[in-house]
């Protein structure tokens, strides 16, 4: 049976993450708050209103409401690495080599590790950013669609157009894909490795009974684990069209529990689904196997990682009711 090493935090926390083995929760009071023999803790923000891991950098990127854009690491260090007064800083996203990028209003920049930026301007509010797999390519979700910016060299970016407001996007690990969660119930997607116009290039994904808030990649990106239903939604990405005409797997359903995380095994078909009791379960793709991993608790399940072994789980929720599961045990 695993194990639950409990944390109880004062706030709802945004995220759940390891930077090595060192399990880090980043509260929305502004608190970064690290498992490393023992409890500790430090001030990033005046509010904490994004958070992402940077793989690059083994760091955790956040954006708050003080205008600050931050770098924290595993020991407890921190570094600026950018600030716009009286700004909120609502999306960052981390890129290859230690780029970094953020957004407020119109607004996205990309800061790279050498300190040089790029900013790019958008006619609506930008909602999402994500780095593509390979080379320094920006996608910024906004309203009626996505930009794609090339970092590094000046042009006009690559419109991917489709009407409605788009909350959020995410690259496959292939880089072959761009799918955004939207304001309505829905995903939608883009093949980018087809002539623009074709009628293949769209993927539309619906069917949600509430708003799609969390995206996990398996490990080599044939599936997208989703959250908005009371299962988790995985649809299937092998093929070259993606999941255009085949139908997602529903895994870990539970009547009317609504599912609110979910975050894929770093090696093996393995998604763990957090669901908005708090309950998170465990469940193998091959034959729909489920593990219980932790019984429901306080508040939703709000974030969840696994550690680079794949051996732990880290969770938050939005009644501060976080922990560690070792799956090991």
């Amino acid at each position: 049976m695993p194990t639950v090493a409990p944390l109880d935090l004062d706030s709802h926390v945004v995220t759940a993450e390891f930077l090595g083995q060192v399990p880090v929760f980043a509260a929305a009071d502004g608190t970064i708050h690290r498992l490393d023999q023992g409890h500790k803790s430090a001030k990033a923000h005046e509010g904490l209103l994004s958070a992402v891991r940077d793989a690059a950098t083994n760091s955790l990127i956040t954006g708050g409401e003080d205008g600050r854009v931050v770098r924290s690491r595993a020991d407890g260090s921190s570094e600026e690495i950018a600030s716009v007064p009286r700004k909120w800083i609502t999306v960052v996203a981390a890129g290859p080599s230690g780029a970094a990028a953020f957004a407020h209003g119109k607004v996205a920049t990309v800061v790279m590790a050498d300190g040089k930026r790029s900013e790019f301007t958008e006619e609506r509010t930008v909602e999402g950013l994500a780095f593509a797999p390979k080379g320094l390519r920006l996608a910024v979700a906004r309203y009626n669609g996505v930009s794609l910016h090339w970092v590094a060299t000046p042009g006009q970016p690559v419109d991917l157009e489709w009407k409605g407001a788009h909350t959020g996007v995410t690259f496959s690990p292939d880089g072959r894909f761009v799918v955004t969660t939207m304001q309505e119930n829905a995903l939608h997607g883009w093949k980018l490795d087809t002539k623009p116009g074709s009628d293949t290039r769209h993927m539309r994904m619906t069917g949600y009974p509430a708003k799609v808030k969390g995206t996990s990649w398996s490990p080599k990106g044939k599936w997208l684990a989703t959250t908005g239903a009371p299962a988790a939604i995985v649809w299937p990405f092998s093929g070259k069209d993606g999941p255009m005409g085949k139908a997602p797997l529903e895994l870990g359903t539970r009547a009317n529990i609504l599912v609110t995380a979910v975050s894929f095994h770093p090696a093996e078909e393995v998604l763990a689904i957090g669901y908005i009791d708090g309950m998170v379960l465990g469940v193998r793709l091959a034959d729909n196997k489920e593990a219980l991993l932790r019984r429901p608790g306080k508040g939703a399940i709000t974030a969840m990682n696994w550690s680079p072994n794949g051996k732990l789980l880290a969770f938050a929720s939005e009644a501060g009711d976080c922990g560690v599961i070792d799956i090991s045990a």
